[in-house]
């Protein structure tokens, strides 16, 4: 049996879909408690309600369980030992979705997502699990916190980050389940990409193409960024991880033949998710 993580989120969704389109029997997804009620999974699939922040509460969830995929949702490893604890105590083994910054330039390691994910996967092999790890690049549909902005004024206002090579979260997801599924990516460790760098101003015109509406990306220095995030009550830990990749990243061609040596197929474009997606921006 298998129990995803995170499964109502931008990837997790998908893994369960992609789980179940393949006829895997045996997937339970965990959802929070403030969700039960409320959240549909495809046919066929279980779900647990539990949260990662009461460990001592996951025992049902993880009853039965072989393979666990983990999306973990905070901005620090806290309350990590003891949610890698139980799972050991359950499964065989775990697929972790990381960072591909993580190992990376020697200027980027302050970064506090890469920190984050660097932080999880000592974690995890201390844990002694048997693992598996995808260290995914930019997600695509982090764009999707445009929305608002494209629909009300056109303009998506922020700092400028440096081009990376955005993959689509149903190509993570495939490679996900491929390594589910196959316990012979035990130990493991992966680097997914999309199929060509793309920057925040290319991505912004790929979205106006996608719903036939001119759009324009305007840079916002990332102090006035970071002042008007604080000014509107984010968490200053929060508007850090946010505006990381604007202070601390550099630029990236890095393109992996990960999602096709995998899956079989090649990595989708932002302009097809963009597509796909349009109606997310309309």
């Amino acid at each position: 049996m298998i129990l995803v993580i995170g499964a109502t989120g931008n990837v997790g969704r998908h893994v369960l879909s992609q789980l179940q389109a393949m006829g895997t029997a045996d997937v339970r997804a965990l959802v929070l408690p403030r969700d039960a009620t409320s959240t549909r999974v495809p046919d066929g699939i279980s779900v647990a309600v539990g949260s990662l922040d009461a460990p001592d509460g996951l025992a049902e969830a993880l009853t039965e369980i072989k393979t666990v995929f983990l999306v973990w949702p905070f901005l620090t490893t806290r309350g990590a030992p003891a949610v890698l604890e139980a799972i050991a105590r359950h499964a065989q083994r775990l697929v972790y979705l990381s960072s591909i910054g993580v190992d990376g330039r020697s200027e980027e390691r302050d970064d506090p997502i890469f920190k984050l994910h660097a932080g999880m996967e000592r974690l995890i092999e201390e844990s002694g699990l048997p693992r598996t790890v995808l260290r995914a690049d930019t997600i695509a549909s982090n764009t999707l916190s445009w929305a608002d902005q494209i629909r009300t004024t056109g303009v998506v206002r922020g700092p400028l980050t440096a081009p990376t090579s955005v993959i689509d979260p149903r190509d993570i997801a495939a490679v996900a389940v491929r390594t589910l599924t196959d316990d012979t990516h035990v130990g493991a460790t992966y680097r997914l990409t999309g199929p060509r760098a793309i920057s925040r101003p290319e991505q912004v015109l790929a979205i106006g193409a996608a719903v036939g509406r001119e759009l324009h990306f305007e840079e916002v220095a990332v102090q006035d960024a970071r002042a008007q995030m604080l000014a509107d009550g984010r968490p200053p830990a929060l508007v850090d991880a946010l505006l990381s990749a604007a202070e601390n990243r550099s630029a990236s061609s890095l393109v992996t033949s990960t999602v096709t040596d995998l899956t079989g197929n090649p990595p989708r474009s932002f302009q097809q998710w963009a597509r796909d997606h349009r109606e997310s921006f309309r």
